[in-house]
């Protein structure tokens, strides 16, 4: 069985800083990309970021420039640093991670539970 659990999240003021992390455990093969994806009430999920097994990262619009996405390969946990935050980035923010289980040769999508984040004008 494998598990994606986050932490972090929360309030913040406009202008100020978050991070998330994103920790994957159970009966793991092997990780692949891992990164972060948002909901906010009236929106579709969209991207925010994410970074594959070998560190690069990509970013969506919203994020580009504000947010960096890292990842550690040894703890199988990804990070999302947030600044500059703005209200418009008030959303429940869900990992994401393609892991590939034990005993199985096929790679899939898991999503963590979100965590929400609201930033206040």
């Amino acid at each position: 069985q494998v598990a994606l659990e986050e932490s972090g999240g929360g309030l913040a003021q406009a202008g100020g800083s978050l991070g998330l992390s994103c920790a994957a455990s159970g009966s793991i093969f092997s990780v692949g990309a891992m990164g972060w994806y948002r909901q906010g009430p009236e929106n579709q999920r969209e991207l925010v970021a994410h970074i594959s097994s070998m560190g690069i990262p990509v970013y969506g619009d919203s994020a580009e420039g504000r947010f960096t996405i890292s990842i550690d390969n040894v703890l199988k946990t990804v990070y999302l640093q947030m600044n500059g935050l703005k209200p418009e980035d008030t959303a429940v923010y869900y990992c994401n991670a393609v892991i590939t289980p034990l005993n199985s040769e096929k790679p899939r999508d898991y999503w963590g539970q979100g965590t929400q984040v609201t930033v206040s004008s």
